[in-house]
């Protein structure tokens, strides 16, 4: 007996095996890439998702004898997309992915429409799906005249695999037509975009069963029972389910590409003047806030470019001992800004620059530049009554002992770092496929993993950069002004 995670990411697919007990057998990964026909479009064929999807079925079901026995499909995915469909379910345009930004005007007019933040609980934002649709109503009016289904990007996945239209309600809460409390499309929201629900999938926990797999594709990779696809999640809510981040104040941190500070909650507690997003979790009467950071990792990985040298050596020169904070500041706003900020047009900066400064300073600048922005999503997150502890911390920026032991320091929050490697979307969305073929109570299954150690703050220096925080906020401030 097996399960199948998959997290559809923005630039490839992973597929994760699972056996009977949720322990992780092997995974597969394809690639594909973003298109970016004008300034601050980015956009993806959906077939390019099949493609991958295919290939690494394909490639498991090759290496792993036991995938032949599998009983559910969960999927995860990148959030806010719009995959929108003709009445004969075929793809009208390339999907607009959730870093698209030409609908920062239609964003702004609907978030200054008060039924938004009241009903959805949050700000619309230009990566969220309703204004991308109002976009197309405006600049493809022959496109959104003939759409008959909007679907996500996990939905799209779901909807190949299965032949249904569904939705989980933690995806769907990207979208700003959902009504998060009461977990169910909202009339006036949809109206306002010129949509209606029957343009809408069908809505579905996350561990309920969406469909099961088409037969032509049982036939075709050989199964000879019955596979169960789950509704699945966003990406966010499947990461959570895979470090067990379910009750009450249990989350994580993510050093990702983009930076991510996620608590599960027991109650809908939204704040959408903090630009905290509160979205519903991927299992019933449950809740999620994260504040998101654009370039996390992604400022690491710029510095990098710049200076020829690569991400592990510049952090790996820093050693494991932290240094107090320096007067050398990054701000990092690359892309812009979410949380608190929500601030499209803001970049980034360095400040204090000398002659004396080397690589090694910039590095601990830009490291405690993401950190200080981190921070700022977990003091909003702090603002709508959630009570931090500790966090799970994930993402490919855990492998430095020395940001680790910064980032904790700044967050004053312990950090818990995993033991395995499997823990991350594809492993939640199994975990979330066994719960929809098995009827496991969900506390049974979505459980923390063992940790490889926790790494408390420096409490020495926890004034210092308490300080240092200050002036970072102050700097945001100023550079605001001035751009």
């Amino acid at each position: 007996m097996s399960y199948l995670g998959i997290d559809l990411g923005t630039s490839g697919l992973r597929a994760l095996l699972v056996d009977g007990d949720g322990t992780p057998i092997g995974a597969s990964e394809a690639a594909y890439g973003v298109s970016n026909p004008a300034k601050g479009w980015s956009e993806q064929n959906p077939a390019l998702w099949i493609e991958a999807f295919q290939n690494c079925m394909r490639d498991i079901l090759s290496r792993f004898p036991i995938a032949r026995d599998l009983r559910g499909i969960g999927i995860s995915g990148h959030m806010h997309g719009a995959t929108l469909l003709d009445a004969e379910g075929k793809v009208l345009r390339p999907c607009i992915l959730w870093n698209d930004t030409r609908a920062e005007r239609e964003a702004a007019e609907m978030d200054g429409n008060e039924a938004f933040r009241r009903i959805s609980g949050n700000i619309v934002f230009p990566g969220f799906t309703a204004p991308k649709l109002t976009w197309v109503r405006r600049n493809e009016p022959e496109i959104f005249a003939r759409i008959a289904k909007v679907l996500l990007p996990a939905a799209y996945l779901s909807h190949y695999l299965t032949g249904e239209y569904t939705c989980d309600m933690s995806d769907s809460s990207g979208t700003a037509w959902l009504d998060v409390g009461k977990r169910a499309w909202s009339e006036t929201l949809l109206g306002d975009g010129g949509v209606t629900e029957d343009q809408m999938p069908r809505l579905l926990e996350g561990s309920e069963v969406a469909g099961t797999l088409r037969p032509d594709l049982r036939r075709e990779w050989g199964f000879s029972h019955e596979v169960v696809v789950c509704a699945g999640s966003g990406d966010n809510a499947a990461a959570a389910c895979g470090v067990g981040a379910l009750g009450e104040g249990q989350g994580f941190v993510s050093l990702g590409t983009s930076g991510v500070v996620l608590v599960a909650r027991n109650r809908y507690a939204p704040a959408p003047e903090t630009a905290v997003h509160t979205f519903c979790h991927a299992l019933p009467q449950r809740w999620y806030q994260m504040g998101v950071m654009l370039a996390a990792t992604d400022s690491l990985n710029w510095l990098s470019r710049i200076t020829g040298s690569r991400p592990a050596e510049m952090t790996g020169r820093l050693g494991t001992d932290i240094f107090p904070p320096q007067g050398l500041r990054f701000l990092p706003y690359l892309s812009g800004e979410r949380t608190p900020h929500n601030d499209a047009q803001i970049r980034g900066s360095f400040t204090g620059l000398s002659t004396s400064t080397d690589q090694n300073g910039l590095t601990r600048a830009v490291l405690e530049g993401v950190s200080f922005g981190l921070r700022d999503s977990l003091e909003a997150l702090k603002s709508t009554g959630a009570q931090v502890e500790a966090l799970t911390v994930v993402g490919g920026g855990a492998a430095s002992i020395y940001w680790l032991k910064l980032l904790a320091t700044i967050l004053d929050v312990p950090l818990q770092r995993p033991a395995g490697s499997e823990n991350g979307a594809a492993f939640g969305a199994a975990r979330l496929a066994m719960i929809a073929r098995e009827g496991h109570a969900p506390e049974a299954v979505i459980t923390a993993p063992s940790l490889l150690e926790t790494v408390d703050p420096e409490y020495r220096l926890t004034a210092e950069f308490e300080h240092a925080y200050r002036k970072f906020q102050n700097a945001y401030a100023a550079t605001r002004t001035i751009q």
